[in-house]
């Protein structure tokens, strides 16, 4: 019983020692017509590096996306993208930068969603690779944390495009209101002005009195 709960319990911790060695910022923000707004992060050296981003609502789901490198070097430079996923392994230690423009919108505001990871699973890498014994634990461990994150990948693209489709609904309601209430009140207006062009037909007209 005893050496069943220290098995858990080494299980438990190898589990979140595993998920740990990736740090992974997710972060949806909105960005508003003509502004730009950047994120840095300091990554080691040799690190591998993976950002990811999508536009979520606003004019035509596009933005313009750059990735510099700590020596000012342009990594990636996408301009109007609705979504993208972009790799790169950390040539030096420094901070990086990335940024999202929506200079070119006159008035419309994007909400922007992106994850950035830096680092991979260093310690399970390390024993596929054969440096180390594989042992059942680390087995069976290693494969819960690709399933883990196999499955919050697919939730994720899963709410993102939810939330894209109904901003997209909404704002085609929306559009389709306005026209509904500007047929509406062209019929009026027509039906008004038929109406008073008929009267005019039947409106009786009194001679004009001859002057003496």
């Amino acid at each position: 019983m005893f050496r069943s709960a220290c098995r858990v319990l080494a299980f438990v911790l190898f589990l979140f020692y595993v998920i740990g060695s990736v740090r992974s910022e997710e972060l949806s923000f909105e960005l508003p017509d003509k502004e730009k707004m950047c994120f840095n992060e300091v990554v080691r050296q040799g690190t591998p590096c993976i950002l990811e981003y999508q536009v979520i609502e606003g004019g035509n789901y596009d933005v313009d996306v750059i990735v510099k490198a700590p020596t000012g070097a342009i990594l990636y430079n996408e301009q109007k993208r609705q979504y993208d996923r972009f790799e790169w392994s950390a040539e030096s230690e420094g901070e990086f930068t990335f940024c999202f423009s929506n200079e070119f919108s006159t008035f419309t505001h994007k909400i922007i969603y992106f994850d950035f990871q830096a680092g991979e699973d260093e310690r399970i890498k390390s024993k596929e690779d054969g440096s180390g014994p594989v042992t059942q634990l680390e087995s069976t461990v290693a494969s819960i944390h690709k399933s883990f994150k196999l499955t919050i990948d697919h939730q994720t693209h899963y709410r993102l495009k939810e939330a894209q489709d109904r901003s997209f609904a909404e704002d085609l309601n929306e559009r389709v209101q306005y026209w509904s209430i500007g047929q509406t009140i062209i019929i009026f207006v027509a039906g008004i002005g038929q109406i008073l062009i008929l009267k005019s037909f039947f409106t009786d007209k009194r001679p004009s009195k001859a002057s003496t």
